[in-house]
């Protein structure tokens, strides 16, 4: 898909389901993959980013039986990991390349970890440092705060590491380290990040005690966990985001997404959108993987301004922005601040959504750690923003949002380079179109 084109005009009506969680489906195939005997992941996410965290396993010496459904994975135990026989290539994804160094820093062997061009932009001494406080032997470029990254297997030592920032992705290659290291390690963080971690560690009975905003865990358990009989990824709700803003700024609009993740360290735009107005709601509430699941209903709704401060970035940093987009057509100002954590995503996403915006009409000003959006919902268009030719800057979540900003322009808008969608909703398009009534 070199270009996507958005044909506005039609409200989003009908019932879909969205990938399962990406983050998810990361660290529920590293997790199976070092337990004892064989675990199904169903439901799990099929976009490029999870497919290299499974190739990357099967280099590592697992079997892995791949349908569209469900991944079998044949666990072979925590020690059960082989020396791969080239560079593991994590493509786009810095989810997969940051757990999988983690991973690796305790093994006995030697691996090469790279990616896209992306990849190869974006920080990586955030985990090298704590890594080699605890004996990882790390080498990349600059110093290793680049990839790729050659890390030679090592004897670990538990430490107590407090993160700078609120990430997930440190906080979750430290926990894989730390299953390694001898003692008792220490993970803090200034704010409670995702902690898709945290509870997949619970549900395969890996002990782990939580202290306020410290995680403890020890290294080196004498016997491993069980395989899961079967292990369900529930919804991505960074994923379900997209049509959950769609349905709300298209006038019209009526759509049900099926089986989505509502993890509160996660549900940040529920609540965001929810405080600008709009109507959302969950029902069918259960749990998969101990993870709260539910069914979103969203109708349209005119939204107003909103300040969205630090203390709710780590909730929202993926979906950022489509927040965006639901910001430009609101009435009103949106404040975004503390935000500094997006300039170092796949793309630098403060700079590339406030551009792409700004040329379709918005009014927008950025700053170091955010932006201010005024909304064009007061305006005598209406809250419509201008056809354009958008870019994507390489960025699955900008040529997604960019997507749903174009059903509210008065002509078709075409997204440059949006082959990169495939990395995390391959069928973002096929499923937008069934909602617009085009797909049958």
């Amino acid at each position: 898909m070199a270009s996507l084109t958005i044909t506005p005009g039609r409200p989003l009506q009908g019932t879909i389901s969205v990938p399962g969680d990406k983050s998810i489906t990361h660290r529920a195939i590293i997790l199976t993959a070092l337990a004892n005997g064989i675990s199904t992941v169903a439901r799990y996410c099929r976009g490029e980013d999870c497919l290299n965290t499974m190739r990357a396993l099967q280099g590592l010496g697992i079997r892995i039986d791949e349908s569209d459904e469900e991944l079998c994975v044949y666990g072979k135990g925590l020690w059960g990991l082989t020396e791969p026989s080239g560079p593991i290539d994590c493509g786009n994804s810095g989810t997969g390349i940051r757990l999988l160094t983690g991973l690796l820093a305790g093994q006995d062997f030697f691996t090469v970890l790279s990616g896209d061009e992306s990849i190869r932009r974006r920080p990586m001494g955030r985990i090298v440092k704590p890594l080699r406080e605890m004996g990882a032997t790390i080498a990349g470029r600059n110093g290793g705060e680049l990839a790729p990254l050659a890390v030679t297997g090592s004897r670990l030592r538990a430490i107590t590491y407090a993160s700078p920032v609120a990430s997930a992705q440190i906080k979750s290659a430290l926990l894989l380290a730390a299953l390694f290291a001898e003692g008792t390690t220490r993970i803090t963080e200034p704010r409670l990040s995702r902690d898709h971690t945290e509870r997949l560690f619970h549900f395969f009975g890996i002990v782990l005690q939580r202290e306020g905003t410290a995680l403890l865990i020890d290294g080196r358990p004498s016997v491993g966990w069980n395989a899961a009989p079967k292990l369900v990824v529930p919804g991505d709700l960074s994923a379900a985001a997209f049509f959950i803003v769609g349905a709300t700024i298209v006038p019209g609009s009526d759509v049900t997404i099926r089986q989505v993740g509502i993890n509160p360290t996660r549900a940040g735009l529920l609540d965001v959108m929810t405080r600008m107005g709009a109507d959302i709601q969950l029902f069918n509430r259960c749990e998969e993987a101990g993870e709260p699941v539910a069914d979103i209903r969203v109708r349209s709704a005119r939204l107003r301004g909103v300040e969205i401060g630090p203390d709710l970035i780590p909730q929202t940093i993926d979906e950022f922005p489509i927040l965006c987009v639901a910001a430009a057509v609101a009435e009103g100002e949106t404040i975004i601040s503390g935000a500094q954590e997006l300039r170092v995503k796949e793309s630098d996403r403060i700079a590339t959504v406030s551009a792409e915006l700004r040329a379709m009409g918005a009014q927008v000003t950025e700053r170091p750690d955010g932006m201010i959006v005024r909304g064009l919902g007061t305006a005598k268009d209406n809250g419509r923003l201008q056809a354009v030719r958008g870019h994507s800057h390489g960025d699955h979540r900008v040529a997604m949002s960019l997507a749903i900003a174009g059903l509210t322009a008065s002509a078709p808008t075409s997204i440059d380079e949006a082959a990169c969608i495939e990395t995390s909703f391959p069928n973002f398009h096929r499923t937008l179109l069934e909602l617009l009534g085009e797909c049958r």
